[in-house]
């Protein structure tokens, strides 16, 4: 029977947890649920335990409380020094962060994970330190209560009646490679709390009286249990699915929480995280703006982006939409997202500002279909200290209602001006026009005041019996409702047009700046012109002031590569972006890492890359932790990054094409060498031979001609190296080129006579201009190509054919022509025969290496000239070298 094979999902979730854990250091979590349970202890006892079995053990920092076991156990172990610090003339001591890095130990011992640091530290709470000690490789143990975890703290306040100040996120406790549980009875904590071994006596009497009472201890005890028990059952859970072993699995959930910056939202987000743990799901917070929510005072949305933030430490994908409808925006974000359920608040409103709007948890269960609503129950938070008061814009300042009413007044006044030309009933449009223009300019509120006062206007002035209220004739009410009906939708309409048209203004901001920047980035070929890019684009689209920093090569120390005028950089600033660059995560103003820094630093970085660090000073009207901001930034960067990785990626191909063609290129000389060098080299050793063992019995010519034969192939030789050094020289740059004036014919006379042996037997016509002037160029090189292009005829060409040589001037430039009446060459060879070791096919049993037309090429192009190749009429090769006379 075919055992069950796990599916794809289970190995990939294995494959990346084993990853991750190979590249970061392991976390070891001694939980318990109160002080005084042992959790310090227990973690020196097993840290004794490994570093028996030689593993490195270090004490960064534990706190022994002066309790004498614990200073027992410390006892052995390699203790770090403090950092010591200041803080309103309190002395106080803090994990050395760097100098653990730098130590560098296997595992590090750091007690008191919630524990917040003191300011001026890199981060402001410790867990940020084990993060980081984390990611450099450097294995943890560390201690914590349970009631520290961001999702128990709101319970355990509930419980004990001591609201917990520190914190840390519960994705540490998910994180964690082991985790440890450390219990003792509650009547054993409260005799050691009476003997004095967790607090000192007066700490120890109030603690009883406070927090360590029996109630609280069995409530704390249960919560870690289940914890840790929630814990191993995800650990068994993996282990089955690993393994394909069949069980009752259960229907994935995905839960969904709307944060809206109001007083409950922080007890609702923890809340769902406590049921997500339960159902062991996915979960979700989601922040809707709409337009007139948008305008709100800045006081609701620092709320806001606190509970976002709580709801990223707990653990949750966190997104901010726009729409112009909550519910529905909830609920079409649920269907994309496939939630399962809604975690909503009880309304809160009284029951007739129901009756005038339904609550969006009756909206939401009236359009949840499949989709389950849990609505979470709470205490009635205080009104002054929580509720904000809503800002001018959403119901409109004083000044707005006053000019309402002075357009009413116009308005009147108008109307009674044109009155003795048009029926009352009439007037009714004037009126309609006010509340259009109170819509458009002030908003919904002061306009449906309009339409108010409008209404009790026209009934004074204008109905019958003037001057009062009273109606006379009772159609006139259908005429005020429809007055005061008409105008409110009318307001409603335009309010609303107006909003939305701000809101996609804004979206159209948004997408504009991103196509600018991508399109900008799209031709950018180097870094230089992607940082003036980046430069040019976060300017204009955020009016903020930026500075890069990409990492020195040679002592990876961070650069200004990129700075905005006026904007300077300190040892501190810097020291933050370094932080943000190896870390690769951000820094800075707007996060809780060196937050106390000037600007907000992000890593330009991909998966597997990083380039180097972008740094933003926002205006002073901007906030760095506006979502719309972050999400415009985090767009930025995500495009930047690419565009970086791109252009290294194509550095990356151009020199893997240089590589390729070297290797070609030393494939053709290795081919060369073993001809064109072996060739010769066997000629010379034969004739050296048969001159060594047969000299006293040869004739005295045929040592001569043997001699004569090694003489020819040593100068073949020398010949085939020179070029082989000269090719060297033009591809390495380093041939210099000394132009002092030259005479033509002194050029072409010392060619003959380095050629006048093999020259002896050929005709060589030489063709002068009259008057040729003097030419910069450099003698030696120039010679060279010349006796290049004569042994290339030579060879070539018939035994019996003339060599051409021409010389003449066109315009400003000397044109040198070699010619002879050999074979030709085909138009395909024409294009290739100046390349390096290309060999012309004809004729056969011609000898070269197909260097010396490359080295002509070279030396003519270095005196800024051409040479090229044609074939003559009648049968031949002309190649012609066009010098320019003066540069």
């Amino acid at each position: 029977m075919e055992q069950p094979r796990p599916s794809p999902e289970a190995m990939l979730k294995l494959a990346e947890t084993e990853a991750r854990e190979h590249r970061r250091g392991r976390l070891t979590i001694f939980l318990g649920y109160a002080a005084g349970v042992g959790k310090t202890h227990s973690m020196l006892e097993a840290a004794r335990q490994l570093k028996a079995e030689g593993h490195e053990v270090v004490a960064a920092y534990v706190e022994s409380h002066g309790r004498p076991e614990t200073d027992i156990l410390l006892a052995g172990l390699e203790i770090l020094p403090r950092l010591r610090c200041s803080h309103q003339g309190v002395n106080l001591e803090e994990l050395d962060l760097d100098l653990t890095l730098a130590r560098h130990p296997g595992l590090a011992l750091v007690d008191e994970l919630a524990h917040s640091n003191a300011p001026g530290c890199r981060h402001e709470k410790r867990w940020q330190d084990i993060e980081e000690l984390l990611a450099a490789g450097i294995d943890v143990y560390t201690t914590v209560n349970v009631q520290h975890f961001e999702s128990a703290s709101d319970i355990v306040h509930q419980i004990t009646g001591v609201p917990v100040r520190e914190t840390v996120p519960d994705s540490l406790l998910d994180q964690a490679t082991e985790v440890m549980l450390v219990d003792i009875p509650p009547e054993t904590l409260l005799q050691r709390l009476r003997q004095g071994k967790v607090y000192v006596p007066e700490q120890a009497a109030l603690a009883g009286k406070q927090f360590f009472r029996p109630g609280n201890l069995i409530a704390l005890r249960e919560l870690s249990l289940r914890r840790t028990a929630t814990r191993v059952d995800h650990e068994m859970r993996t282990y089955m699915e690993t393994r394909a072993i069949d069980g009752p699995w259960p229907v994935a959930e995905r839960l969904l929480v709307c944060a809206s910056g109001s007083p409950y939202s922080e007890h609702l987000i923890r809340t769902t995280r406590r049921m997500a743990d339960e159902l062991k799901a996915q979960w979700c917070t989601i922040y809707v703006e709409t337009p007139r929510l948008a305008r709100e005072q800045q006081e609701n949305r620092q709320r806001v982006w606190r509970d976002l933030r709580l709801a990223e430490s707990l653990g949750a994908e966190v997104a901010t939409i726009t729409a112009s409808s909550v519910p529905q925006a909830i609920i079409d974000y649920a269907v994309r997202h496939n939630v399962t359920r809604l975690v909503v608040g009880k309304p809160t409103k009284p029951r007739w500002r129901e009756l005038l709007r339904p609550p969006i948890v009756d909206q939401l269960i009236r359009l949840s279909g499949a989709i389950h609503v849990h609505v979470v129950s709470f205490k009635q938070a205080t009104p002054s200290a929580k509720t904000a008061t809503p800002g001018p814009g959403l119901l409109g300042g004083w000044s707005d209602y006053l000019i309402s009413l002075a357009l009413v007044a116009v308005t009147t006044t108008l109307s009674f001006l044109v009155r003795p030309y048009i029926s009352p009933t009439n007037l009714v449009m004037v009126y309609l026009l006010a509340v259009v223009l109170a819509a458009v300019r002030f908003g919904l509120k002061p306009a449906i005041l309009t339409a108010l006062l409008g209404v009790l206007a026209f009934d004074f002035c204008f109905v019958a019996p003037r001057w009062s209220l009273t109606v006379a004739d009772t159609e006139y009410l259908f005429t005020f409702l429809g007055l005061f009906t008409v105008g409110v939708v009318i307001s409603t309409l335009v309010a609303k047009g107006k909003v939305r048209t701000e809101a996609l203004r804004e979206r159209e901001l948004q997408t504009e700046s991103l196509y600018y920047l991508s399109r900008d980035l799209a031709v950018a070929i180097d870094m230089d012109s992607i940082l003036a890019v980046v430069r040019k684009n976060i300017v204009e689209s955020l009016q903020a002031r930026l500075a890069v920093l990409i990492p020195d090569p040679e002592d990876e120390q961070m650069q200004i590569a990129v700075i905005s005028e006026g904007l300077v950089l300190g040892a501190k600033e810097i020291a933050v972006a370094d932080w943000a660059f190896r870390n690769r995560r951000p820094a800075g103003n707007g996060t809780e890492t060196l937050g106390s820094a000037d600007l907000l630093y992000l890593p330009l970085c991909t998966t597997s890359l990083s380039f180097a660090v972008l740094g933003v000073q926002l205006s002073q009207a901007a906030n760095y932790c506006s979502p719309h901001h972050r999400r415009l930034l985090d767009a930025f960067v995500a495009q930047i990054a690419l565009a970086m990785e791109r252009v290294h990626l194509a550095a990356q191909a151009e020199q893997a094409q240089v590589l390729a063609a070297r290797e070609s290129l030393e494939r053709a000389l290795l081919n060369s060498i073993s001809h064109d060098l072996r060739t010769p080299l066997v000629t010379i050793i034969g004739a050296l031979s048969s001159l060594r063992e047969e000299s006293l019995h040869l004739p005295a010519h045929k040592q001569q001609e043997l001699l004569r034969c090694a003489w020819d192939e040593a100068e073949r030789l020398n010949h085939f190296v020179g070029n082989l050094l000269d090719m060297t020289r033009l591809k390495a740059g380093e041939m210099h080129i000394n132009r002092e004036p030259c005479d033509v014919q002194d050029l072409i006379g010392s060619a003959l006579t380095i050629l006048d042996r093999k020259l002896a037997e050929r005709d060589v016509s030489v063709q002068l201009a009259e008057d040729l002037p003097l030419v910069n160029m450099d003698m030696v090189l120039m010679t060279q190509v010349l006796v290049n292009l004569l042994d290339n005829g030579l060879k070539y060409a018939p035994a019996d054919s003339p060599l051409e040589i021409a010389a003449r001037i066109e315009g400003n430039h000397l044109v040198l022509e070699v010619l002879d009446r050999g074979p030709g060459v085909s138009e395909q060879d024409l294009q290739r025969m100046f390349e390096k070791f290309y060999r012309l096919p004809v004729p056969e049993g011609v000898s070269g290496t197909g260097l010396g037309l490359s080295i002509c090429k070279g030396i003519v192009e270095a005196h800024c000239g051409t040479i090229s190749a044609k074939n003559r009429i009648g049968g031949g090769l002309c190649v012609t070298c066009r010098l320019p006379l003066h540069l």
